[in-house]
């Protein structure tokens, strides 16, 4: 082994290496009086990807408790999901308020 390669070696095996899991975000519908439950649910499958059973579930939690986190998801895509249901919504008529928060 040339002593090039051995230094790189040496070099290499100090070098600490650390990944890092990007940071995830909630997506939480907020209860009003106004946004059917009918329509919740059907945003929460559309875009959100709940089963109608769960969608029933969570959109009962948030009538109930005031809220309820609909999802889990990176930075871009919790922001993405969480503007694409306001903006259904607000076409609709409905005043849904959506909040990200950091995990």
């Amino acid at each position: 082994m040339s002593v090039e390669l051995d230094e790189a070696i040496k070099i290499d095996e100090k070098i600490e290496k650390r990944t890092e899991e990007p940071s995830k975000y909630k997506v939480i519908f907020l209860n009003d009086d106004k946004t059917p439950m009918d329509w919740v649910i059907e945003i929460l499958k559309y875009i959100f990807k709940h089963t109608q059973s769960t969608a029933e579930e969570i959109t009962l939690t948030i009538h109930t408790e005031g809220s309820a986190i609909v999802g889990i998801y990176t930075h871009e895509i919790a922001e993405q999901k969480a503007t694409e249901a306001t903006l259904k919504s607000r076409d609709q008529g409905f005043p849904l308020q959506i909040r990200v928060d950091k995990e």
